[in-house]
């Protein structure tokens, strides 16, 4: 079992959304909170706890509310636990809550980037083993979401950021398809 701050992963859990993953986002978040001007003790304690439900329906909220409630115990002020709440809630894709301050900004884009490039590609096949997803199920998860998240972002930085990336997800997509057509 690996010990986190707040939580424990077994190694039955979804890897593709465990520590790791945690640990790049952070990477990736705080590159962009310094360049950005955002509060880098809310960002990275928001990016901490952001997938702490991951097993649940909606995660981003569940994941808001335990953070919540870890963070009040902690002894942290309320305007503090509600700014790392709000990026918590606001970072989801599919939760369709628009961030509100720069710092859950920050969060989503760090978050998106990581669903991008050569560590997106792998992390979305993680994710179909998972499932017991198909290859063309994933080529399909790719069209409705991985290759639309470069215009979902932010800030200036992860733009730029994900310029290469979103171009490598997108080459690896088209080969694969000419591939499974035998061209």
């Amino acid at each position: 079992m690996i010990e986190h701050r707040y939580f424990k992963l077994k190694p039955t859990a979804p890897v593709a959304h465990g520590y790791e993953h945690v640990q790049r986002v952070m990477k990736l978040a705080k590159f962009i909170a310094e360049r950005e001007g955002a509060n880098l003790e809310v960002v990275l304690k928001a990016v901490e706890l952001h997938d702490l439900a991951r097993d649940k329906e909606n995660h981003a909220l569940e994941s808001a509310k335990l953070a919540r409630k870890i963070l009040r115990e902690k002894g942290y002020s309320n305007d503090f636990i509600e700014a790392v709440a709000h990026a918590i809630e606001a970072h989801s894709y599919s939760a369709k809550i628009e961030p509100r301050t720069l710092e859950a900004k920050v969060l989503s884009d760090a978050d998106k980037l990581d669903a991008i490039g050569a560590i997106g590609v792998a992390r979305a096949f993680m994710v179909a083993g998972e499932k017991g997803r198909s290859i063309e199920e994933t080529l399909k998860h790719f069209e409705e979401k991985l290759l639309k998240l470069k215009d979902l972002l932010y800030t200036e930085t992860a733009k730029k950021l994900a310029e290469k990336r979103h171009e490598f997800l997108k080459q690896f997509y088209e080969e694969i398809k000419r591939e499974l057509r035998l061209e």
